[in-house]
Protein backbone atom coordinates (compact mmCIF):
# COMPACT_ATOMS: atom_id res chain seq x y z
CA UNK A 1 0.00 0.00 0.00
CA UNK A 2 1.42 3.67 -1.14
CA UNK A 3 1.12 6.56 1.06
CA UNK A 4 -1.79 7.32 -1.34
CA UNK A 5 -3.84 4.65 -0.97
CA UNK A 6 -3.98 4.20 3.03
CA UNK A 7 -6.66 5.30 4.60
CA UNK A 8 -6.61 9.28 6.83
CA UNK A 9 -5.25 8.84 10.23
CA UNK A 10 -7.54 10.05 12.89
CA UNK A 11 -5.75 11.55 16.21
CA UNK A 12 -8.67 11.24 19.02
CA UNK A 13 -7.29 13.39 21.83
CA UNK A 14 -9.39 12.38 25.17
CA UNK A 15 -9.41 14.04 28.64
CA UNK A 16 -10.81 12.97 32.06
CA UNK A 17 -14.53 13.77 32.07
CA UNK A 18 -17.93 11.80 32.76
CA UNK A 19 -18.48 11.47 29.33
CA UNK A 20 -15.39 10.15 28.19
CA UNK A 21 -17.08 6.38 28.90
CA UNK A 22 -18.93 6.55 25.30
CA UNK A 23 -15.52 7.50 23.53
CA UNK A 24 -15.98 4.68 21.55
CA UNK A 25 -19.16 5.89 19.91
CA UNK A 26 -16.45 8.16 18.35
CA UNK A 27 -13.99 5.75 17.50
CA UNK A 28 -16.97 4.25 15.84
CA UNK A 29 -17.98 7.21 14.06
CA UNK A 30 -14.99 7.87 12.59
CA UNK A 31 -14.17 4.41 11.32
CA UNK A 32 -17.48 4.15 9.33
CA UNK A 33 -16.31 7.52 7.82
CA UNK A 34 -13.03 5.74 6.61
CA UNK A 35 -10.50 7.12 9.27
CA UNK A 36 -7.72 4.96 10.83
CA UNK A 37 -7.83 6.15 15.05
CA UNK A 38 -5.05 6.88 17.41
CA UNK A 39 -5.81 7.47 21.04
CA UNK A 40 -4.08 9.56 22.74
CA UNK A 41 -5.31 10.16 26.41
CA UNK A 42 -4.53 12.86 29.18
CA UNK A 43 -2.90 11.14 32.35
CA UNK A 44 -6.11 11.72 34.58
CA UNK A 45 -8.77 9.89 31.66
CA UNK A 46 -6.61 7.26 31.65
CA UNK A 47 -7.47 6.04 35.32
CA UNK A 48 -10.72 4.86 34.66
CA UNK A 49 -12.60 7.39 32.87
CA UNK A 50 -12.94 4.96 29.83
CA UNK A 51 -12.34 1.70 29.29
CA UNK A 52 -8.69 1.55 27.78
CA UNK A 53 -8.59 -2.03 27.07
CA UNK A 54 -11.57 -1.95 24.90
CA UNK A 55 -10.16 1.23 22.86
CA UNK A 56 -7.45 -0.40 22.12
CA UNK A 57 -8.91 -3.65 20.79
CA UNK A 58 -10.98 -1.20 19.03
CA UNK A 59 -8.41 0.48 17.29
CA UNK A 60 -6.16 -2.12 17.20
CA UNK A 61 -3.21 0.35 18.41
CA UNK A 62 -1.81 1.08 21.65
CA UNK A 63 -3.19 3.70 23.44
CA UNK A 64 -1.11 6.64 24.16
CA UNK A 65 -0.58 9.22 27.20
CA UNK A 66 3.25 9.24 27.79
CA UNK A 67 5.90 10.23 25.66
CA UNK A 68 7.90 7.32 24.01
CA UNK A 69 11.51 7.09 24.49
CA UNK A 70 14.01 8.58 21.75
CA UNK A 71 14.59 4.88 20.65
CA UNK A 72 10.96 3.70 20.42
CA UNK A 73 8.98 3.98 16.89
CA UNK A 74 6.90 6.07 16.28
CA UNK A 75 3.34 4.24 17.11
CA UNK A 76 1.17 6.39 14.65
CA UNK A 77 1.82 8.15 11.45
CA UNK A 78 1.36 11.74 11.41
CA UNK A 79 -1.99 12.73 11.71
CA UNK A 80 -4.28 13.91 8.82
CA UNK A 81 -6.66 15.78 11.37
CA UNK A 82 -7.31 16.01 15.12
CA UNK A 83 -10.73 15.71 17.65
CA UNK A 84 -10.23 16.31 20.95
CA UNK A 85 -13.42 15.00 23.03
CA UNK A 86 -14.00 15.45 25.34
CA UNK A 87 -12.22 18.63 25.80
CA UNK A 88 -12.09 19.87 29.09
CA UNK A 89 -11.50 23.41 30.62
CA UNK A 90 -7.85 22.97 32.19
CA UNK A 91 -6.91 21.15 28.74
CA UNK A 92 -8.28 24.64 26.72
CA UNK A 93 -6.23 26.83 28.82
CA UNK A 94 -3.44 24.97 28.76
CA UNK A 95 -3.21 24.22 25.10
CA UNK A 96 -4.33 27.94 24.21
CA UNK A 97 -1.29 28.96 26.54
CA UNK A 98 0.84 26.64 25.27
CA UNK A 99 1.80 24.47 27.60
CA UNK A 100 2.99 20.56 26.51
CA UNK A 101 3.71 19.23 30.34
CA UNK A 102 1.60 15.90 29.05
CA UNK A 103 1.88 14.03 25.81
CA UNK A 104 -1.67 14.97 24.82
CA UNK A 105 -0.90 18.98 25.27
CA UNK A 106 1.99 18.41 23.62
CA UNK A 107 0.25 16.99 20.57
CA UNK A 108 -2.14 19.60 20.30
CA UNK A 109 0.62 22.15 20.38
CA UNK A 110 2.15 20.23 17.64
CA UNK A 111 -0.51 19.42 15.92
CA UNK A 112 -2.06 23.07 15.64
CA UNK A 113 1.46 24.16 14.51
CA UNK A 114 1.45 21.83 11.37
CA UNK A 115 -1.62 23.33 10.55
CA UNK A 116 -3.53 19.89 10.77
CA UNK A 117 -7.32 20.39 10.87
CA UNK A 118 -8.22 20.36 14.33
CA UNK A 119 -12.42 19.69 15.70
CA UNK A 120 -13.29 20.33 19.70
CA UNK A 121 -16.16 19.47 21.36
CA UNK A 122 -16.23 20.60 24.99
CA UNK A 123 -17.62 19.35 28.04
CA UNK A 124 -17.06 22.43 30.13
CA UNK A 125 -19.77 23.27 33.27
CA UNK A 126 -21.46 26.59 32.51
CA UNK A 127 -19.57 28.33 35.13
CA UNK A 128 -16.46 27.50 34.30
CA UNK A 129 -17.51 28.19 30.47
CA UNK A 130 -18.44 32.05 31.98
CA UNK A 131 -14.55 32.71 32.91
CA UNK A 132 -12.65 35.12 31.09
CA UNK A 133 -9.55 32.87 30.78
CA UNK A 134 -11.61 30.11 29.00
CA UNK A 135 -13.58 32.86 27.10
CA UNK A 136 -9.87 33.97 25.67
CA UNK A 137 -8.77 30.68 25.12
CA UNK A 138 -11.41 29.47 22.85
CA UNK A 139 -11.45 32.60 21.52
CA UNK A 140 -7.28 32.08 20.77
CA UNK A 141 -7.71 28.83 19.10
CA UNK A 142 -10.59 29.49 16.91
CA UNK A 143 -7.98 32.37 15.78
CA UNK A 144 -5.30 29.29 15.10
CA UNK A 145 -7.81 27.65 12.70
CA UNK A 146 -9.29 25.22 15.75
CA UNK A 147 -13.07 24.19 14.78
CA UNK A 148 -15.30 24.00 17.89
CA UNK A 149 -18.84 22.77 18.10
CA UNK A 150 -21.37 22.33 20.74
CA UNK A 151 -21.79 18.58 21.72
CA UNK A 152 -25.22 18.75 23.25
CA UNK A 153 -26.53 20.94 20.32
CA UNK A 154 -29.51 19.34 18.30
CA UNK A 155 -29.28 16.07 19.91
CA UNK A 156 -32.70 15.84 21.64
CA UNK A 157 -32.26 13.00 24.93
CA UNK A 158 -33.82 10.02 25.77
CA UNK A 159 -37.46 10.46 27.53
CA UNK A 160 -36.65 14.60 27.12
CA UNK A 161 -33.84 14.13 29.65
CA UNK A 162 -30.46 15.83 28.59
CA UNK A 163 -29.46 15.98 25.56
CA UNK A 164 -26.68 13.49 24.52
CA UNK A 165 -23.19 14.20 23.54
CA UNK A 166 -23.01 14.40 19.61
CA UNK A 167 -19.80 13.00 19.18
CA UNK A 168 -20.47 12.55 15.69
CA UNK A 169 -20.14 16.78 15.25
CA UNK A 170 -16.51 16.46 15.46
CA UNK A 171 -16.33 14.73 12.60
CA UNK A 172 -18.79 17.15 10.76
CA UNK A 173 -16.60 19.51 11.62
CA UNK A 174 -13.82 17.73 10.28
CA UNK A 175 -15.75 16.38 6.68
CA UNK A 176 -14.71 18.45 4.03
CA UNK A 177 -11.04 19.11 5.60
CA UNK A 178 -9.64 15.33 4.31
Amino acid sequence: MTESDRKPFLYVVVCAAGIAVDVGTLITAAQERDWEVGVIATPLAMNGFFDTEAVRAQTGRPLRSAWRRPDEPRPFPAPDALVLAPATFNTVNKWAAGIADTLALGTLCEVAGLGVPIAVLPCVADALAAHPAYRESVARLRSMGVRFADPYGGHAGEDGGRPRFGWERALDLLQDRH
